[in-house]
């Protein structure tokens, strides 16, 4: 089972990334342009806005059915077991909450310029922090 979901949690990453590329260049895009947020753009988003909460979903159930989750909190000074039982999930957690919350200041928003700002920013802040700590050496 457990390796089931980590090939899961790892595929819908790559999914995940490209969704949120693709909103976060919409919307900038928009932005940038002066166009009128259509509900393209606002499934763009929400495309986004899923597929990150399914891979936190799947994030969830791996870390606590994982040999390297709650059991490795005592080794923290091995740098790769840091990153995938620690840092990775509270981080990506984060971006999930800024995602969530751009979502969220989107609705809110008024004009489109809004919409797309709030966007761009909140998921652009998500992307990063969830690109800067994939355990790239497990990908590869």
């Amino acid at each position: 089972m457990y390796d089931i979901l980590q090939k899961a949690h790892s595929g819908w990453a790559y999914l995940v990334l490209i969704a949120l590329l693709i909103a976060v260049i919409n919307s900038f895009l928009g932005m940038n342009s002066k166009k009128e947020f259509t509900s393209k753009d606002r499934r763009f988003a929400l495309l986004g806005l899923i597929a990150t909460h399914l891979q936190l979903v799947f994030g969830f159930i791996l870390y606590f059915v994982s040999p390297l989750g709650l059991a490795s909190f005592g080794q923290m000074s091995d740098s790769a077991l840091r990153l995938t039982s620690l840092e990775h999930p509270l981080v990506n957690i984060i971006a999930i909450v800024l995602i969530t919350m751009g979502w969220s200041k989107h609705k809110k928003a008024e004009g489109n310029h809004s919409k797309f700002k709030a966007i761009s920013v909140f998921y652009g802040i998500g992307l990063l922090l969830i690109l800067s700590r994939i355990p790239w050496g497990l990908w590869f």
